[in-house]
């Protein structure tokens, strides 16, 4: 019984077969990676050159500091993200098409490493070796083309997700096939090199410890902790970091770094009151995952306030029950088993009790994906079919997500377009018709930009941008009445430099001087390093054949920021002027 034990335990933990395959041999993998290629830059090539959507316009390479060195963009949040933004800026600058080239090579480059480790979690499962290469190859394709993945990869700000899930699955990978069942130094340093470097792309990768600890105790012989206390050279450094980490993040757990988007110090709702509505949202993603058909940008998805609310406590209940089940039938089922523990484990940071402005977001699932897979493949292996049926229905599968995701990164491609899907499906989101209309502003459609800034109001509060927006929205209709009153009504919510500019620019096109004068000059006084409010003044005083004092005003805003172009511009006409006029 124990040479029987020590056999099994043998099987699970040994390396792969050495040796380098023939050249013969390896030609069908390339071509099958190839492929592979071709096939995702087809599916998201609707969107390679989308222009920058959303968060992307706050990100520094839409920004007016894209110029500054490099020291600059990784000295802030997520410095190998903002790396790889970098380098992008010093390639095309403003042009997204390199930055969606970038995505798409990233995700590429993840879902490639999805086919070792799972192919690897098959072999300890006792998968036939026939079925191994098909289903891995499948889950990696299906990682590959799966409908989500556009946000994670036509979204540029989605990059945090393809780059750090890259950097962890590529250190969980050197960790699967190690040479021996314990660590060594060297696999311990490339293991922690490439787990610094997720973080440093995104926090939520944090969660690689725990996936170690559990694939250590989950595919040791009788679920024990041996592998675990074998591999201390590995855990004890993780634990000595963790204490490290809690301090490094913790503006991020508190939300001081996130703008009250995220952390514990979000005033929407209590971090239980998020638990309590994750516990729903798990089987949303899990819905996604199984049949994309509703995918949003921006869900509509209601708080449950207490464990009663929108039937939460039938979420936790569920996933409670699917926890035991799974502890249960762990031996009979053990990669489907680890797979809903890994996709439990991998959804926490964003999923549990950390609290986020948006409850659900399809971007969570890109790395989360890998536990379902793990249950898909698993449920593949066990079918009385033919292996040439499964693998043809694997490929009609495949070729279905291809089609849907190229349509979803059509979706992507364009901020009307996208915002237009939203609405239709979020009808009740002020975000989403407040996005839309902006949208439609930005494409010179004012009148149905208007109609947007309306419906934006009935579903919230009148804040400052809005009323700013809609009464521009106004001006370019040559509606200065309409225009004048949002802005005033602006400037009685939040008086700021910004907005008496505009009710000067607004009060000029009505020629009322005085008026404007007066706006502007409040202006200056809320904020003197206001450029546009001495741009705003050149020009009054160029109408009124001020020239002098107009070529002040536009040299005031160039001090201020020597890129305005409209100051350099009108400065020139200018100073032409008061050389014609002596």
């Amino acid at each position: 019984m124990k040479n029987r034990r020590r056999e099994a335990r043998k099987t699970v933990v040994a390396p792969g077969p050495r040796g380098t395959p023939p050249r013969s041999a390896a030609w069908p993998w390339v071509l099958a990676v190839a492929g592979a290629v071709v096939v995702a830059f087809w599916a998201y090539s609707p969107a390679l050159k989308g222009e920058f959507l959303f968060d992307d316009n706050a990100l520094p390479f839409s920004l007016p500091n894209a110029e500054a060195p490099l020291r600059a963009w990784i000295g802030q949040i997520r410095p190998m993200l903002m790396f790889t933004y970098w380098i992008n800026s010093r390639i095309s600058a403003e042009d997204p098409y390199s930055y969606h080239i970038f995505n798409v090579i990233l995700h590429c480059l993840a879902s490639l490493l999805m086919f070792p480790m799972v192919r690897r979690l098959l072999e300890w499962s006792g998968c036939k070796a026939s079925l191994r290469n098909l289903l891995a190859g499948f889950a990696a394709a299906i990682f590959l083309l799966h409908p989500v993945q556009a946000e994670s990869v036509a979204y540029l700000a989605g990059r945090s997700e393809a780059l750090s899930v890259l950097l962890v699955f590529a250190s969980f990978t050197v960790f699967l096939y190690r040479p021996e069942p314990a660590v060594s130094w060297p696999v311990v340093a490339a293991v922690l090199a490439l787990f610094g470097a997720a973080i440093l792309a995104k926090e939520h990768t944090v969660v690689l410890p725990a996936l170690l600890l559990l694939t250590d105790y989950w595919w040791n012989p009788g679920f024990s902790f041996q592998g675990i206390r074998r591999n201390w050279k590995l855990y004890l450094p993780m634990a000595l970091g963790a204490a490290a980490g809690v301090a490094f993040f913790w503006h991020l757990i508190t939300g001081a770094a996130t703008g009250g988007s995220a952390g514990f110090g979000i005033k929407e709702f209590t971090w239980y009151q998020y638990f309590f509505t994750q516990c729903r949202a798990l089987f949303v993603y899990i819905g996604m995952f199984l049949l994309p058909v509703n995918l949003t940008a921006d869900w509509d998805f209601p708080i449950s306030t207490t464990i009663l609310d929108h039937g939460a406590i039938f979420g936790l209940l569920a996933l409670l029950a699917l926890a035991a089940a799974a502890w249960r039938y762990r031996r009979r089922f053990p990669l489907a088993s680890y797979g809903y523990f890994v996709y439990l484990l991998l959804m926490s940071p964003t999923s549990s009790i950390l609290p986020i402005k948006d409850p659900i977001a399809e971007r969570r699932l890109y790395f989360s994906m890998f536990g379902l897979l793990l249950i898909l493949v698993d449920v593949l292996s066990r079918l009385k079919v033919d292996r040439r049926a499964l693998a043809a229905a694997c490929l009609i599968v495949t070729l279905a997500a291809a089609g849907a995701t190229r349509a979803r990164a059509a979706v992507w491609a364009d901020a009307v377009s996208l915002w237009e899907d939203t609405v239709h499906k979020s009808p009740n989101k002020r975000r989403a018709h407040f996005q839309l209309a902006f949208a439609y502003d930005q494409q010179t459609r004012y009148a149905l930009a208007l109609e947007e800034y309306q419906k934006t109001a009935q579903l919230g509060p009148l804040t400052p941008d809005l009323l700013v927006d809609w009464g521009l929205a106004y001006d370019h209709l040559s509606q200065f009445d309409q225009a004048l009153a949002k802005f005033q009504q602006a400037a009685s919510i939040e008086p700021t430099a910004h907005i008496y500019s505009q009710i000067g620019m607004v009060y000029a096109q009505q020629s009322r001087w005085p008026e404007a004068l007066q706006a502007l000059a409040t202006a200056e006084k809320l904020d003197p390093k206001f450029p546009d409010t001495y741009i705003y003044r050149g020009k009054i005083y160029l109408i009124a054949n001020q020239v002098p004092a107009a070529i002040q005003e536009y040299q005031r805003a160039l001090a201020i920021d020597p890129t305005l172009e409209e100051a350099r511009h009108d400065l020139a006409q200018a100073q032409a002027r008061l050389r014609a006029g002596h």
